[in-house]
């Protein structure tokens, strides 16, 4: 089995990126040391690689646009490669934040209520009036980020409308659509994903204490920094129900492979979900390498499985 790990890319997660891809194909070598497993930057030497060497399997762990947006995998289901993960359209689906979150919202599920916004707007009705129409119907605190993208680049919580416009500059920088978001105060949740077979698992939930309000860049990705609990500290009940919309929005969303949904549990035990990452972080301090260490799940068998299972279903 040749199987090419795509990591790195040209957005603000490229490190991020780099690390995970690095970590993933050190585990497939050691779980399968007859495979070959090579490492390749998404640049412009990328697709004369595919056509002179083309692998039997495709492992994308790009963060961020390009990875998660659904642009990469459209140029590979044009090849016809196979690849680990969801595929283009359900990517597209989840990378917007917006989006994902109306469709929770259809399917029942508990979400913040929010707005989004682009630039154009706030340009052409002026920021402070559109500003103070948010917060009338929102209230404060509110959490601001970009619609698109992720390891809370250009994230804020804003507990004064003063602090509104820097956060909206901050988030602006990252994207040119802003989402405004009611913040809920709880236990800040992660739920992994994976398929088995015919099966759809969710892992233990990896609960966050980061060491400041919000679970920034630098909490999320300095060893150390931020304290974890695998599994999450909840009751069973409430730790059954956070599963339950992990699984819920991969299946609403079309996801496949494997995904990771960040969501808050109130003090009440509802879960409210906040986004899914279709390429979920790899790295030494991420999320879903922790849930699978906790669950006694080999990082690099996984992978294997779910390459194994891409090249079978393509075939």
């Amino acid at each position: 089995m040749h199987v090419l790990v795509l990591s790195g890319g040209l957005s603000a997660e490229r490190d991020v990126s780099l690390r995970s891809g690095r970590r993933v194909a050190e585990a497939l070598r050691t779980d399968q040391p007859g495979w070959e497993v090579a490492e390749h930057d998404v640049d412009g030497l990328l697709l004369d690689r595919l056509r002179q060497h083309r692998p039997d399997c495709i492992v994308p762990l790009l963060h961020g646009a390009a990875g998660e947006d659904g642009a990469l995998r459209d140029v590979l289901e044009s090849l016809g490669i196979p690849f680990v993960g969801s595929g283009a359209a359900a990517s597209r689906l989840a990378f917007d934040k917006p989006v994902a979150k109306e469709l929770a919202v259809q399917a029942g599920l508990s979400t913040p209520p929010c707005v989004a916004m682009p630039q154009s707007t706030f340009r052409e009705l002026g920021a402070p009036a559109v500003l103070d129409a948010v917060v009338e119907q929102l209230g404060l605190p509110l959490v601001v980020k970009p619609t698109r993208g992720g390891s809370s680049l250009g994230t804020a919580i804003v507990h004064t409308a003063e602090e509104l416009p820097a956060a909206m500059v901050g988030a602006f920088a990252y994207g040119d659509v802003v989402l405004m978001e009611r913040y809920v105060s709880g236990t800040e949740v992660a739920i992994g994903v994976f398929e088995r077979d015919d099966d759809l698992l969710a892992l233990s939930g990896v609960e966050i204490v980061p060491p400041g309000e919000l679970y920034d860049y630098a909490a999320r990705y300095t060893a150390g920094t931020t304290e974890f609990f695998c599994p999450a500290r909840l009751s069973d009940e409430t730790a059954e129900r956070a599963q339950a919309v992990a699984l819920n929005v991969h299946l609403l969303l079309g996801l496949r492979d494997w995904s990771r949904t960040d969501l808050i549990v109130d003090a009440e035990g509802v879960p409210w979900f906040l986004e899914v990452n279709v390429a979920p972080g790899m790295t030494e301090t991420s999320l879903f390498p922790q849930a699978l260490g906790a669950a006694e799940e080999s990082l690099g068998a996984l992978t294997a499985e779910l390459v194994t299972a891409a090249v079978s279903r393509s075939s």
